[in-house]
């Protein structure tokens, strides 16, 4: 890394952030990349002025509290240097990492981090701008490559897991393959029941909460609610739909087929059916500028779902259909009139569960 010794104060600001994923996957903490700054600083002679973080952060945006924070830190003037541990940390773009060279610049700031490799001659920022592309490369390519290994799983016939199974199965040990959650498919085979005898989903519902059966959104926390939403999309879910061989055969590969018992029906997993996109946006907050991450779901085509064959729930097929025709062309219920109470200081949440209230 360069030296940016010189004449006048040294004062410098300390900026670590990690992902959820990163997290998750590898323990990357801000402590780790906070320590190593404070040591780098105290060798170099600078005076910390701040620490910033960004906890939970990608760095696919600069659309970051932390960094907002750091750019209205150099804005106020004083900060010669602000610090980090790897170039990626304050930004994975390398056009945003441009971005902020330059802004920072024009304040008299520098951006370092514990990794670069050039130094500010033009060679040197040659040197560091292609291995940003290749750095950027290496994560795209790490993502096409999980995404095609989970396509690969499903084709396989296997489980892709998710932090929720569908109400009524679980994971196998191995979490490739569902196995019945027999307590909850006994609520679910009562449901279908109810509804193909002709019950509404709001009748339903009231008697699943009047008889203090958890639902599987919150349940865990102390939840009581269900939803309509929630059972009609159970009713309309292959999942729960038993299929015989034959059917499940021409949905699969022949080496998938293979490992089905030719006596038994199937239920269907359908993976590959949407493609979510997650967007950084902002909005106003109690205390000033927020950011949120809006989720926006979109239907694949057809061609593209994979089903996976999954244990039979153990509802009759009748059931099953007449269930779905019972409420097929009724409106899904509409998400207007459950629109979060709002006060100035966020949404209102019940006291005993935390459940955001409507």
């Amino acid at each position: 890394m360069p030296s940016t010794n010189g004449p006048g104060p040294k004062r410098a600001i300390l900026y670590a952030r990690v992902s959820t994923d990163e997290q998750a996957r590898s323990g990357y903490s801000l402590a780790q990349q906070l320590e190593a700054l404070r040591e780098y600083a105290a060798r170099e002679g600078y005076e910390v002025l701040e620490e910033v973080s960004d906890p939970g952060q990608s760095g696919a945006s600069l659309e970051r509290p932390g960094m907002d924070r750091v750019r209205d830190l150099v804005a106020a003037g004083g900060v010669s240097v602000v610090l980090a541990q790897d170039r990626d940390r304050v930004a994975r773009e390398p056009a945003y990492h441009y971005l902020l060279r330059h802004e920072f610049e024009e304040h008299g700031t520098k951006i370092r981090a514990l990794n670069d490799r050039g130094d500010e001659s033009p060679e040197g920022e040659l040197t560091d701008g292609i291995l940003d592309q290749l750095g950027k490369y290496e994560r795209a390519k790490i993502a096409e490559r999980a995404r095609r290994g989970k396509l690969r799983k499903a084709r396989e016939g296997k489980m892709v897991r998710t932090s929720r199974p569908d109400y009524g199965f679980k994971y196998d040990e191995t979490g490739d393959a569902y196995v019945v959650a027999e307590e909850e498919m006994r609520i679910v085979r009562r449901i279908f029941l109810h509804v193909s005898a002709g019950e509404t989903l709001n009748s339903i519902k009231r008697k699943l909460e009047l008889e203090g059966v958890s639902p599987p959104m919150n349940g865990h926390r102390g939840g009581v609610y269900w939803t309509p939403s929630f059972l009609r999309n159970l009713i309309l879910d292959d999942v729960y739909r038993p299929h015989v061989f034959s059917e499940i055969a021409a949905m699969v590969a022949p080496e998938v087929a293979a490992r089905l018992e030719e006596s038994e029906s199937y239920g269907v997993f359908w993976f590959n059916r949407t493609r979510t996109t997650r967007k950084k946006v902002s909005v106003a907050g109690p205390d000033g500028r927020e950011y949120k991450t809006r989720h926006y779901v979109r239907k694949n085509p057809r061609e593209q779902w994979i089903a996976i064959p999954v244990p039979d729930a153990g509802v009759p097929r009748d059931v099953v259909d007449t269930a779905g025709e019972m409420i097929r062309n009724n409106r899904a219920p509409s998400n207007a009139g459950r629109r979060f109470w709002q006060l100035p200081g966020g949404a209102v949440r019940c006291g005993a569960c935390g459940t955001r209230m409507t």
